[in-house]
């Protein structure tokens, strides 16, 4: 199979038929005959043909021309054919889910084969036993993988567990593929966890953000300072190439100024680093929330009394502090229309089923009652000051009975005003949400929030801002609901309801947070 990858025009993108020749001279006519381009043929995507003349590369809709040449494509028997390349988390069970759920909706046989790798390849054929009409092959790897097969030619769509990096920004962008940052070229497809775990023997059952971080660095290496036995900790981790790894190090370690202890145990898959740590009494080991198996999750706690535990509550609504989006990113460059509809299902609420089904967690909003966030409201009170802070703590129980929280949060990277990358992917699920009328005749109220640093008044004002802000965003990404049905508001609470310890920078990240609530 080949894949044109060079810049086009139009900014599009396709996946070539396989089995016909290109990189030949063709001639495309209009149907009356009064204009013929001709040139190199340098792909087809069932749709557009893109050819090299001599005004430059351009993209010609195949619906309005003929094609005559040795290079022309059928366009009868026209499969289209994507490679998906990147995180072997995504890669082995999600996604293949996915692309079995796309088919039953669609009236479509998927009938699934291993490649030369071993890893999955699904066609796609029209029920009966039908005509092929797609194929999806999966490179199986890890997140770093994925980014260098997509600027090496060699992958349509990258599955990552991270985002993507300032110097695969720029290699995308010199090679023709579009800024992959923006809000289109990206998206959460479902979200998971990055879970301490220990073996069911290890006597230890929580440590703190500040502990796995040093830990992680090696500047704790002795059970003991956990409550443990005296035994040295052996740390197991994917290998480096791991969105996994790379999301510690740049949520955790970087901010922290360290760096991964030389020690750790690296391991190729998943599975393998679960398996040996199911069998290591003194190991301690990152996994996706997807993939414990038989090992003990540790519960994230902090000297300030918080204990929060990887549940998929917790993780839709990022209380959990170790929350990780699952990313695809998609090139600006034209996709044949079958993978096009493909990634339209996977937003779909059949797609949020599936996704359930696989072991992770669906991005579907929830509403959750004030009743049932007794651990927020518990931790809230444990670290409320004073008179003034117990009665500000009074005044937002008060404001916030009557409504229902989302299982949606905004935050904006640190030491900036932007959105983070799951906010920028929410922000057009509530907007959607609000197109489709979810929210007509309801109110929907953007809560601010703020880390305990500082005065608390200037807290509340800078909460309120945030607030404003997330509005302001999102409705003007709802561009065609009906803004004048629905009841939009904004509050503020700043440091009332901390999700972390403000002991740390990462802590002090998290609390500075919008809610969405609604009534």
């Amino acid at each position: 199979m080949w894949n044109g990858r060079a810049a086009v025009f139009a900014a599009l993108f396709f996946a070539v038929q396989a089995g016909f020749a290109f990189a030949q001279d063709v001639t495309l006519k209009s149907r009356d005959g009064t204009i013929s381009l001709s040139g190199t043929l340098l792909g087809f995507d069932g749709e557009f043909y893109r050819i090299e003349t001599r005004f430059g590369e351009l993209t010609v809709d195949g619906s309005g021309v003929s094609c005559t040449g040795v290079g022309c494509p059928s366009l009868t028997g026209y499969v289209a054919r994507v490679t998906i390349s990147g995180s072997a988390t995504l890669g082995r069970v999600l996604m293949p889910a996915l692309i079995e759920g796309f088919a039953l909706r669609n009236g479509l046989e998927a009938m699934r084969t291993a490649g030369p790798d071993g890893d999955p390849v699904y066609a796609l054929r029209e029920a009966g036993g039908g005509p092929l009409v797609g194929e999806f092959t999966f490179r199986v790897t890890n997140t770093d993988t994925g980014f260098a097969d997509l600027v090496a030619d060699e992958a349509d769509i990258v599955m990552a567990l991270r985002e993507i990096r300032a110097d695969e920004v720029t290699a995308a962008k010199n090679a023709g593929l579009g800024d992959l940052t923006q809000p289109n070229r990206s998206r959460v497809l479902a979200l998971d966890a990055m879970v301490p775990i220990v073996s069911s023997h290890n006597p230890v059952g929580s440590l703190s953000i500040v502990q796995l971080v040093d830990i992680l660095s090696g500047r704790i290496d002795n059970w003991t300072a956990l409550g443990g036995p005296d035994a040295p900790i052996t740390v197991h981790l994917r290998d480096d190439g791991s969105g996994m790894v790379q999301g510690l190090q740049d949520r955790l370690l970087r901010p922290a100024r360290q760096s991964l202890v030389d020690g750790a145990v690296r391991h190729d898959s998943n599975p393998d680093l679960i398996r040996a740590m199911a069998h290591d009494p003194f190991g301690l080991g990152m996994a996706s929330y997807s993939e414990i198996g038989n090992t003990k999750p540790l519960v994230m706690t902090g000297p300030c009394g918080f204990r929060l535990r990887a549940a998929r509550r917790s993780i839709k609504t990022e209380d959990y502090p170790l929350t990780a989006p699952m990313f695809l990113y998609v090139p600006a460059r034209r996709l044949p229309r079958l993978a096009r509809e493909f990634l339209a299902y996977t937003h779909s609420p059949p797609a949020q089923i599936v996704i359930r089904r696989a072991g992770f967690v669906d991005q579907s909003p929830e509403e959750i009652a004030v009743d049932l966030q007794g651990d927020r409201l518990a931790n809230a009170v444990a670290v409320a000051e004073g008179p003034e802070g117990l009665a500000a703590l009074q005044g937002m129980v008060k404001a916030l009975a009557p409504l229902r929280r989302l299982t949606v949060t905004f935050r904006f990277e640190a030491g900036s005003a932007r959105l983070d990358a799951q906010s920028r992917s929410n922000v057009l699920a509530l907007a959607r949400a609000m197109e489709a009328g979810l929210y007509d005749g309801r109110r929907l109220v953007f809560v601010g929030f703020s880390d305990g640093v500082g005065p608390a008044s200037a807290n509340l004002d800078i909460a309120d801002r945030r607030a404003e802000a997330v509005r302001e965003a999102v409705q003007a990404a709802a561009e065609t609901a009906d803004l004048d049905r629905i009841d939009i508001a904004v509050e503020a609470f700043g440091e009332a309801l901390p999700m972390a310890c403000d002991d740390s920078a990462w802590g002090r990240q998290v609390n500075r947070r919008v809610e969405v609530w609604v009534q």
